[in-house]
Order: structure tokens, then sequence, then C-alpha cells
């Protein structure tokens, strides 16, 4: 399947109606700070970050329907829908996939801090590690997942910079002792007007440069569960910094906050629906 994101988005909009306004998340446009921003010390680092962490996340379940478009250098174009299953209250992360034919029924699955993934074509589960490329894209775990940049990194904060028109906060961080990330090593820059981490930068243990990733839109949707609004990106392009020319763009569109069912986080549950 070959098309533009832009088309492939509108296609998947037009397949979907009978959407509520109401109901839709509120996307969040970037905007320049009206005044000038102070450096942060490393108390008010931490709160960046801490704030980062807890707008994603939410105290009860969440659902969304992901649209991903994979760039390789001299490939076609491949387009992935996935639904993005979490209870962030367990840590609980499933992502089914539903397009293209080959990956139907494949899916993810992560408990107690173990990643799963599961292939109908041959009926086997296999532990994957935090450096997994999800459905062979560009994009891991993580892009997926809550926020637990303050629980799993050491924070340094490098100052404030420009990034195009924005001003930003710059933030290294460091992998803390045993715990699995897919990177040991992140910079981040954050909005000094809205606190949304804008780019980030992965390092693998080398210092070697694997992937950067913007994220210029933002999601905001209102959780009864959490008594406040919870942001999740509305899109993410992510770059292979080692294989130069391959990118990944990540669509997330419709968030529900509702409760899912109980059994719903179990490989007898992501198996059922392959079949």
């Amino acid at each position: 399947m070959k098309f533009g994101w832009r088309a492939g988005l509108a296609a998947w909009a037009i397949a979907m109606p009978g959407t509520a306004w109401a109901d839709a998340p509120v996307e969040a446009e970037e905007k320049p700070a009206v005044e000038a921003a102070r450096p942060l010390d490393a108390a008010g680092a931490l709160a960046l970050v801490r704030q980062i962490d807890d707008r994603q996340r939410n105290s009860g379940d969440y659902k969304t329907q992901v649209y991903i478009e994979r760039k390789e250098r001299s490939k076609n174009d491949v387009v992935f829908e996935a639904v993005v299953y979490r209870r962030d209250a367990d840590d609980k992360l499933m992502i089914l996939f539903s397009a293209p034919k080959a990956e139907k029924g494949k899916g993810y699955l992560r408990i107690e801090k173990n990643l799963w993934m599961y292939d109908p074509t041959v009926g086997k589960w296999e532990r994957r590690t935090e450096r997994e490329r999800i459905g062979g894209t560009d994009s891991r775990r993580a892009d997926f997942d809550e926020s637990r940049l303050a629980e799993e990194y050491g924070i340094e904060y490098n100052g404030l910079e420009k990034l195009g028109k924005f001003d930003v906060h710059k933030l290294t961080l460091s992998a803390r002792k045993g715990v699995d990330v897919a990177y040991p090593k992140l910079v981040l820059w954050a909005s000094t007007a809205s606190g949304n981490v804008l780019k980030r930068q992965e390092y693998a243990a080398s210092g070697k440069l694997m992937r950067t990733t913007y994220t210029p839109k933002w999601a905001k949707k209102f959780s009864q569960s959490k008594g406040s609004d919870v942001w999740t990106p509305k899109e993410i392009r992510i770059f292979d910094e080692v294989e130069k020319g391959n990118s990944t763009i990540i669509l997330l569109k419709e968030q529900d906050l509702r409760s899912l069912p109980a059994n719903l986080f179990t490989k007898a549950w992501l198996e059922a629906q392959s079949r």
C-alpha cells in the first residue's frame, strides 16, 4: 500500500463517520511563549519532567486508534493501522494491528514490565526487548505507552534554547541503574509555554545518535477517573539517524478514556482477536 500520509489520514477519517465533535479530543497547536522564560534549577527541571509524565498518564484506562506510515529508502511506503490499549494503573499496554493484511492480528502485550509479541501466522509468543521495532517501523514501545521519564531517568538541565520560533528548555536524561529502556540517553526540548516535548533525540550506550523525534501536535481530553486532562501526542515524526532516509509518521486518533474489559490485557484475549 503506497500513498501520502495526508491522503491516508483522509481515507481513514472517511471510513470512520459519525464521530461526535463534543467527544473529540482538543488538538493543541503550539504557540510561541508570550513572556520570556527563565532557566530552571534542578528542582524546576525535575518538576517539569514529572509534569510531562503526569499529563500523559490516566488513572483509568485508555484506548486510541493509530495510523502509522513507514518510509524506507528504495521501498514502497507501508501503511499500518492498529489499536492501542493502556491501563496506566497497572502499567499494562497492548498494541493490536488490523492492517495491512500481512500484519492483521499481530500484537504486542506489556505486562509485569515484560514486552511480548504475538504472531498469529505461527501462533507463538516471543519476549521482546525495549529496542523492539514495533511492526518493523521506526517506532518503539515507549512511543505508545505512558511517559515514565522521571521514574526511569536521571535529569540534567542544559538551559534555554530556540527551536525554530519556540523557546524551549533543553534537558539531558540518563537511564537509572537497573532500568530497562530502549535508549540509555535522551535529550529533550520542551516548550517553555506549554511544557510539551517538541523534539527528542535518543542515544545508544556508545553515544551514537539513533533516533530524532518531533511531536508538533498534542491532544487533550478530560478524564473522569483522573479528574483532569490527559495529554497525548497527536502526531509523531520519527527519523532514523542510522539508516538515513528512513522515517515513520504516527497519527493518533479517537481517544477513549472509558473503562476496558478486565480480561483484555491477557494473551488469551489478544489471541482470540486474530481468529
